[in-house]
């Protein structure tokens, strides 16, 4: 199996990192994918949201067929979305892929693609309303699943959607030996100000399972 991960300027961090992470202690399982790339538009060091420096391994242009493509988002999604090669990109390595998945603003790339047309999607609670101007069915959830494309909602989510992915297609055995080796078992606290702001989005209070 082969993985890639999306990069481009601006970025968010969290949104590459946290999937690349449950993706990278999958790969040490015998289940796990076989080659993770980190794919740019181009060569040299790619500058995220907040100043992490990436290096990619491949181009649009070099990059394999993939099975998994991971879309990340962030500020940097504004002016990808008019990104004729990078939409393309996207486009092209949907046709083979087995899933496709999206965090936060991520979403907004697969729409660009036209790989949301008919399909439930969350993105970052903040942009909910703007994917819901673009037609979008939107869901808001912590992540959806409508067949191959996987989305989620902001930064954090997209490492519960990964471990989602992983169960779905390795089995929840594998999943759970990938979330105890990250020890990710969130604290259930939900911190607030003294006059109760700010408001989580509304999935944040649903009983955990």
């Amino acid at each position: 199996m082969k993985c890639g991960f999306l990069v481009f300027p601006g970025v968010e961090e969290l949104d590459f990192v946290g999937p690349w992470e449950m993706a990278s202690m999958w790969a040490a399982l015998p289940s796990g994918p076989q080659e993770r790339l980190i794919v740019a538009g181009a060569a040299g060091p790619v500058v995220c949201a907040k100043g992490l420096s990436l290096n990619p391994h491949a181009t649009f242009d070099a990059c394999p067929a993939l099975d998994l493509l991971v879309v990340p988002g962030g500020i940097g999604t504004r002016a990808e979305v008019d990104d004729e090669p990078l939409i393309d990109f996207i486009r092209r390595q949907a046709g083979s892929c087995r899933a496709v998945l999206s965090v936060c603003t991520g979403a907004f790339l697969l729409q660009r693609a036209g790989l949301l047309d008919g399909k439930r999607a969350t993105t970052h609670w903040a942009s909910l309303d703007r994917l819901r101007a673009l037609g979008v069915q939107v869901v808001e959830e912590r992540f959806v699943r409508d067949g191959a494309v996987w989305t989620s909602a902001g930064v954090s989510a997209g490492i519960d959607m990964t471990l989602a992915f992983i169960a779905d297609f390795a089995g929840e055995e594998t999943a759970a030996r990938v979330q105890l080796a990250a020890e990710y078992f969130p604290s259930p606290r939900i911190y607030k100000a003294p006059d109760g702001s700010p408001a989580p989005p509304a999935y944040a209070a649903a009983p955990r399972a």
